[in-house]
């Protein structure tokens, strides 16, 4: 087992761990963490091709759909961004089968988009629980799903709905000081947690700029690059990852949870953020949309710090993925308040899906650019 690479070392693992992935503490709710595992199930099946891992994409989401396009435990008038994650597995589905019921399931979940509530620039809220309140998770969540929905079923009309995302997001949540984004950004101001000045949270959480910048590369290889605001986005991808390799950790190669704050006490390498972020260098390479020789130097070292830092193998040669923050958000019930102590306080655990479906992506990345480099 030890010979094969830990893209398809990692995907059999959660194979064998979690047959089915909503069944363990998710008690068959729809939750947007398969989709991440999925999508990293998407990257090993085509570069394999190995019906296995098709399948296990399939039996997954026809848990959820039905013949008629239904999708058990959604409920379209929550608002909820999260929502939409795991419909980015119906076009591959739809492809390969024509299975009209895929189709008729992205329909649905495209048709919360069409009444999703907005801000005043037209940004679309987090929740509809989180009024007026762009946060950068939502961006991975929303954005590659309505692209591809957009170029698939409606002739790609309307893609600056999409790109326009991107750019009120930077534009709001973008420090000026460290070229890095604030977690999240309040259009009222009125959130306990924001500044009542700015509208910004307080600190930079590493798995939100990880879940901003995998979306931006899941967004490039799709957006026609004839499209005006591509290079708009290049650039927001360019210099997000620039800033956030100013904050890679020397020794290790990897983030930590809070960004910019590596040596302040209590804080710790973070496996979900460390993932996301060497997906986005690998695929940016990939697509042509980073320098190769800019980048590799960085990319290297942060994928060997991934593999160092957080995997341990099991007796079973089961891959573990160590040091996952569990969780983290802002306001509701809990009344997250965004503070730097708030989010070194949330559980850390081991193989949380959405660590785990980045680790997995990121190591397909990976990959799949070093067989580039070996071709002839």
């Amino acid at each position: 087992m030890n010979q094969m690479k830990w893209a398809v070392k990692t995907a059999l693992s959660v194979m064998e761990r979690t047959p089915k992935l909503y069944e363990k503490g998710y008690n068959g709710k729809w939750s947007y963490d398969y989709g991440v595992v999925l999508k990293g199930f998407a990257l090993v099946w085509k570069r394999t091709g190995e019906r296995k891992y098709f399948q296990y994409i399939r039996d997954h989401m026809d848990y959820f759909i039905g013949e008629d396009g239904s999708v058990r435990g959604y409920r379209k008038d929550e608002y909820n961004i999260d929502h939409l994650n795991n419909g980015k597995l119906l076009f591959l589905l739809h492809r390969e089968t024509g299975l009209e019921k895929y189709r008729q399931a992205a329909a649905l979940l495209r048709s919360q988009l069409a009444a999703h509530p907005r801000t005043s620039e037209g940004a679309f809220w987090h929740k509809q629980i989180y009024p007026y309140q762009i946060w950068l998770d939502g961006l991975y969540m929303g954005a590659p799903f309505y692209l591809e929905y957009l170029l698939t079923f409606e002739d790609g009309n309307g893609l600056d709905d999409v790109t326009k995302q991107f750019i009120l997001c930077e534009k709001h949540t973008k420090d000026a000081d460290t070229g890095l984004l604030y977690h999240a950004w309040d259009e009222k101001k009125v959130q306990p947690w924001c500044d009542p000045a700015t509208g910004l949270s307080p600190n930079f959480w590493g798995r939100s700029l990880g879940w901003y910048v995998m979306a931006l590369a899941d967004v490039l290889e799709l957006l026609p690059q004839g499209h005006r605001d591509y290079s708009e986005l290049v650039r927001i991808f360019a210099e997000v990852l620039t800033a956030l390799r100013n904050y890679q950790d020397e020794a290790s190669g990897v983030w930590y949870q809070v960004v910019n704050m590596g040596g302040r006490k209590g804080n710790y390498l973070e496996a979900s953020a460390s993932s996301m972020i060497v997906f986005a260098i690998a695929k940016g390479i990939r697509l042509g949309v980073l320098n190769a020789d800019g980048w590799r130097k960085t990319l290297d070292k942060a994928y060997r710090g991934l593999i160092n830092e957080f995997v341990l193998e099991t007796k079973e040669g089961w891959v573990n993925l160590n040091k996952n923050c569990q969780v983290a958000g802002l306001g509701g019930e809990d009344r997250r308040d965004g503070t730097y102590a708030y989010y070194i306080s949330e559980p850390i655990i081991t193989n949380d899906l959405k660590g785990v479906g980045a680790f997995l992506q990121a190591c397909a990345e990976v990959e799949w650019l070093e067989d580039m480099k070996g071709a002839p």
